[in-house]
């Protein structure tokens, strides 16, 4: 028997995430729930201000569906805007703010956004394009001029939820991808797949109401929003947001404000042990730290948890297209299998396989293939991309790794990363592990550089610890005693401080450009 769905039923059993954070709202009202320099936002000040911000856009013509684009830093403004989308049913389209004007309007043009939102101190690329975009509305996030995101959301107006028709199924945000080697492909992300990733990540991360997080890590980037600062809102945890992860200012916020937990990639986590201000102030108060983003060396990760006992230590795993979280290493499985990624989350599942789409020994190498509620539907207007990542039924991820009898994942490589050097293939992963035990070391990024001999040419990238000294030949010296011959760097580069993005990951393929000269 089919049973009809009236629209009141329908209406009762909604889960989109402005209803996930208005249960939150219910739960905690007067509860503090954002931060951000002198501003503080309980959770019903926040929900209040993001239906304001809601009502306010589609007063000014943006219909649900219609993608709005979000290029500016960390602040309360930011937040704000996109959970007005949430909203109004309106498709948020966060952008990297450290991208070029071309690639700017790449993400503008292929989305087809409807309205920008940025920052006043970067509004002039915004400004310069504007005769060649199709933008109807342009506006700030704060300090701004008649279209600003905190002032509508200060001002007196209707708070509340607008009546839009949207469901779970509605695409919430376009997420594009870093575009390594082409342009970037927007990841399209509907509110049932977030919410099961919020869901995952409250469950794998320990996630609780009496966190007290700092978000210092670029809110554009799927980590800090969807695997933190979301799971931490429909937890009722409070989030102290800064605008990027300046060592001092982390020092200073989280003895100050009693920060419980804290996100960083490994190249943060570097930069923090190495500061002086790291045996200055009283961390004591980190209970959990969790880091990801890309791979942290066991060496550095032995300092931390040496130098910060009390805190419990996670390992993230994951990418844009899968909401971002995929497996989690947890404090425990910390003691067996530190250098792996830990085991899949609970809304993931996991294979390893090869090239037919068949399991790999454990031991064996291949690409990690994930199935979950947490995927994206699909790159935004492009169908082979879309149809090639879900081949088989399954989202490839790009990249390799293996799992071990235990059942723990250990990423070796992006496929693109991988080494083939006289036809053997090197993981950089392994090599870099290598070098980062050498105490001179601080940072290390193992590359391919093209060899007539060898074809690709395992080269490492180093940079060293303040005040230290070694030679290209004495590191190699010392990968030569811990890994196979076919391994070791065939030369080593130093560079005072490598490359990344304003994520914090390590671009490598800046190292290949600068190098392959």
């Amino acid at each position: 028997m089919e049973h009809k769905l009236t629209p009141e039923i329908k209406q009762s059993i909604r889960n989109t995430l402005g209803d996930a954070l208005q249960r939150s709202v219910r739960r905690w009202p007067s509860k503090e729930a954002l931060l951000y320099g002198a501003r503080r936002w309980t959770f019903q000040q926040l929900a209040q201000a993001a239906n304001r911000v809601a009502n306010g856009l589609l007063a000014r013509g943006l219909q649900p569906g219609d993608r709005v684009a979000a290029y500016g830093k960390n602040s309360d403004a930011y937040v704000l805007l996109w959970l007005a989308c949430n909203r109004a049913g309106l498709i948020h389209v966060p952008i990297n703010y450290a991208l070029t004007e071309g690639e700017l309007k790449y993400i503008l043009d292929q989305s087809g956004a409807k309205a920008v939102f940025h920052d006043v101190a970067i509004a002039g690329h915004v400004e310069h394009l504007k005769p060649e975009l199709q933008c109807a509305l342009y506006g700030t996030f704060y300090d701004g001029g008649d279209l600003d995101v905190l002032a509508m959301a200060q001002a007196r107006g209707n708070e509340q939820m607008p009546a839009v028709t949207i469901d779970e199924n509605c695409v919430a945000q376009i997420l594009y991808t870093s575009g390594t080697t082409a342009n970037p492909k927007g990841a399209m992300m509907t509110h049932r797949a977030l919410l099961a990733e919020y869901g995952s990540a409250i469950v794998a991360l320990e996630i609780s109401a009496s966190d007290r997080s700092l978000a210092s890590l670029p809110l554009y980037h799927s980590a800090q929003m969807h695997a933190f600062l979301m799971p931490q809102l429909l937890m009722g945890a409070t989030t102290l947001i800064i605008a990027a992860p300046v060592p001092d200012i982390c020092f200073d916020v989280i003895a100050r404000e009693g920060i419980t937990s804290f996100f960083a990639p490994p190249t943060v986590w570097i930069s923090l042990l190495r500061h002086p201000g790291f045996d200055t102030h009283d961390l004591s108060c980190l209970r959990r730290g969790y880091y990801g983003a890309s791979i942290m060396p066991v060496p550095v990760l032995e300092e931390l948890r040496h130098r910060l006992p009390s805190m419990r230590v996670f390992n993230c795993y994951g990418q844009s297209e899968i909401a971002p979280l995929a497996t989690v290493l947890s404090p425990e499985d910390h003691l067996i299998a530190p250098a792996s990624a830990g085991r899949p989350v609970m809304n993931v599942e996991t294979r390893v396989v090869n090239e037919q789409m068949e399991d790999m020994a454990p031991g064996e190498m291949g690409e990690i293939i994930h199935r979950s509620p947490q995927a994206m539907i699909g790159y935004w207007d492009k169908p082979d991309q879309t149809e090639e990542a879900f081949l088989g039924g399954w989202f490839h991820s790009g990249d390799v790794g293996y799992f071990d009898e235990n059942g723990f994942l250990f990423i070796c490589d992006r496929i693109k990363d991988v080494i083939n050097t006289g036809g053997v293939v090197v993981s950089s992963r392994e090599v870099e592990e290598c070098l980062y035990t050498h105490p001179a070391v601080a940072e290390v990024a193992v590359i391919a550089l093209p060899d007539e001999k060898w074809v690709e040419a395992v080269s490492a990238v180093v940079s060293l610890k303040a005040g230290a000294q070694v030679s290209e030949a004495e590191l190699i010296d010392f990968a030569k005693g811990r890994i196979s011959p076919y391994k070791v760097p065939k030369s080593i580069f130093f560079k005072q401080e490598l490359p990344r993005n304003t994520a914090g990951k390590l671009l490598k393929r800046e190292l290949r450009r600068e190098y392959s000269v």
